[in-house]
């Protein structure tokens, strides 16, 4: 089943030098982008992190310090990535947890405006465990009755999570096929910003989820305690975060 879709949809896989989104950055990322026609173009390139890739990374993608040191920095192509992402959904395969959350990260520290409200977040790994519980490897097993060459690397990683995806669709006739159903199909969480340490509460309400103000409202907790927004912004949370509590303090003042 090709995917209804009203926008492109752009499915993207990192490999990185870990899994901190505060502090670890891109190697390689892949970008499959589908139009509503159902084109298909497929952009990988390779990023130089500005910092050494962990031996047990590089175990896992294959990509190596020598690999990427003459690749450029994400902030030399952060732009042309955000324009080529312009105007579409995203999806990926446990990306509302890591690759959206970092890919965030790395556009907040080239000072590069992506808004990443202004869009729907697919996570094919959400509606697989939701379905079947299991790995990217079994799901393209599963689904598409293929064994996937080249695990772990970006572009055959991304492009199996596309295929899962049309095949999820095939076989279960109560996904619809909408990318704004997909998108609140696939969220787990109630998260305000991509980490969790801020929530919407069963009211709407934003609430920050971590530490002596946990459960407390993030307007109460700025009005009442002034040093608490500088304690958090000097502090080691992801800019994703910080800029989200920005916002909401930069809102009070406009009440």
């Amino acid at each position: 089943m090709n995917l209804n879709l009203k926008n492109p949809i752009a499915f993207i896989d990192l490999e990185t030098t870990g899994i901190n989104v505060a502090k670890d950055r891109i190697v390689e990322i892949c970008i499959v982008k589908v139009h509503p026609n159902g084109d298909e173009e497929v952009k990988t390139l390779r990023v130089n992190p500005g910092m050494p890739i962990p031996a047990q990374s590089t175990a896992i993608h294959g990509i190596s310090d020598e690999d990427v040191k003459d690749e450029p920095k994400f902030k030399e192509v952060g732009k042309m990535i955000a324009k080529y992402l312009e105007g579409c959904d995203l999806a990926g395969y446990n990306s509302n947890r890591f690759d959206f959350p970092l890919l965030a990260e790395e556009f907040l520290r080239a000072d590069i405006d992506f808004d990443m409200k202004k869009r729907k977040f697919v996570d094919v790994q959400t509606i697989f465990h939701k379905m079947e519980q299991r790995t990217l490897v079994a799901a393209y097993k599963f689904y598409c009755n293929k064994d996937l060459e080249g695990a772990h690397g970006a572009e055959a990683d991304t492009k199996a999570t596309y295929e899962v995806l049309k095949s999820q669709l095939d076989k279960y006739d109560v996904l619809e096929n909408d990318i704004e159903y997909l998108a609140k199909y696939s969220m787990q969480n109630n998260n305000v910003d991509f980490a969790g340490f801020i929530i919407m509460d069963e009211n709407g309400i934003e609430t920050f989820n971590f530490g002596k103000n946990k459960g407390v409202p993030v307007e109460k907790v700025l009005s009442d305690q002034p040093g608490y927004y500088s304690w958090v912004m000097n502090s080691d949370f992801p800019l994703y975060t910080k800029k989200v509590l920005t916002e909401i303090k930069l809102r009070g003042f406009n009440k």
